[in-house]
């Protein structure tokens, strides 16, 4: 794994990545919506679409995204978001496990919510 930089991703772009599966934007695309977009319903609503992607560095970045919205905009919407991140936590792919965990610690504190963890 290596660092990079997050780009910040235009709104017209996301719908272009998802409509494409593009993999390289879509494994950032959660990340910079929810680090960057002054719409958190609108990064929240792209993370609950790809939470359940098949490729597992889309998936966990997404729950991470939620974290992120949590942390920065102190909201989600507990009825979806809360059954992907608690499903995460179990996920087959240790990085989607790792994601979550992060996620779900900044969920616990700024939302205060209780999640099922292992």
């Amino acid at each position: 794994m290596r660092y990079e930089a997050i780009p910040v991703f235009e709104e017209g772009d996301v719908e272009k990545f998802l409509g494409q599966d593009d993999l390289d934007k879509l494994r950032l695309v959660a990340l910079s919506l929810a680090l960057n977009s002054g719409n958190p319903e609108q990064a929240e609503g792209i993370c609950l679409r790809l939470a359940n992607h098949k490729d597992s560095n889309v998936r966990g970045n997404a729950i991470l995204g939620l974290g992120h919205i949590a942390r920065i905009h102190g909201t989600l919407m507990e009825d979806s978001a809360r059954p992907l991140v608690e499903a995460a936590l179990k996920d087959t792919d240790e990085w989607v496990r790792g994601q979550a965990e992060a996620a779900a610690d900044d969920i616990e504190h700024f939302l205060k919510w209780k999640l099922k963890r292992l």
